[in-house]
């Protein structure tokens, strides 16, 4: 049965005679066996072509904006074209990544650890759409320690929510504590890191930008995957 721990198991009416044995769905083999197929599964190619238009699809409404002059210059200084980043806050840090990488949000939700797989940085499974995705821990990959100050939010009321990322076919997501929203930055508005920026932060940082009386590390998200798929794939 498909999805049989969303219908007979603990997400249904828990009527599965396995669940005797294994006493939850995560120490059954037929949950392991599907969080196996999960992490070796191929691209879907109706993702790759959703996302190829809608890339395609921005990409010629900015060059539309442009005069035929500024279209050049935009050519041949590249560095100059605005990017579209989603700022999000881990502990007290603020931090952003590329708009184009984020596929939705969601409230928290419950995690599916795998036995012997989950981890600090991997936590689990979650269900997103009825489909399971590979959940993992940003705060615990960029080592950030827990906040012993007071905490600087965007809004009086914080909401932690979950973000459903995407990176050349590749879906994770992640927990984060508050969520800002789409920013517009400039390239040549981001400064280099100074040194008495956490360490660990600072090996994934790009750039930063000043935003609202602080900062945020605008992270290097080609390595940051990378070293996510290395370290638990």
């Amino acid at each position: 049965m498909k999805n049989c721990w969303n219908q007979i198991g603990i997400g249904g009416d828990r009527s599965c005679p396995e669940l005797q044995t294994f006493t939850h769905c995560r120490n059954c083999p037929i949950y392991s066996a599907e969080g196996r197929r999960l992490l070796e599964r191929d691209v879907p190619t109706s993702y790759l072509q959703e996302w190829t238009n809608l890339l395609a699809t921005a990409t010629a409404k900015s060059t539309a904006t442009l005069s035929s002059g500024d279209a050049l210059k935009a050519k041949a200084l590249p560095s100059l074209t605005p990017i579209a980043i989603l700022v999000f806050r881990l502990q007290s840090e603020w931090l952003a990544l590329p708009a184009h990488l984020f596929k939705e949000m969601t409230p928290p939700t419950i995690i599916h650890t795998l036995p012997h797989r989950s981890n600090q940085i991997l936590l689990g499974l979650v269900n997103i759409r009825g489909e399971l995705q590979m959940c993992a821990s940003l705060a615990n990959l960029l080592n950030l320690e827990t906040a012993q100050t007071t905490i600087q939010t965007a809004s009086p009321v914080v909401y932690e929510r979950m973000m459903v990322t995407e990176r050349e076919g590749e879906c994770w997501v992640f927990p984060v504590d508050e969520i800002y929203g789409v920013e517009q930055v400039h390239p040549d508005e981001l400064r280099s890191t100074p040194t008495n920026v956490a360490k660990s932060t600072n090996t994934y940082t790009k750039g930063l930008m000043s935003w609202h009386d602080t900062h945020v590390s605008f992270l290097d998200d080609e390595l940051l995957f990378y070293t996510l798929t290395r370290r638990v794939l």
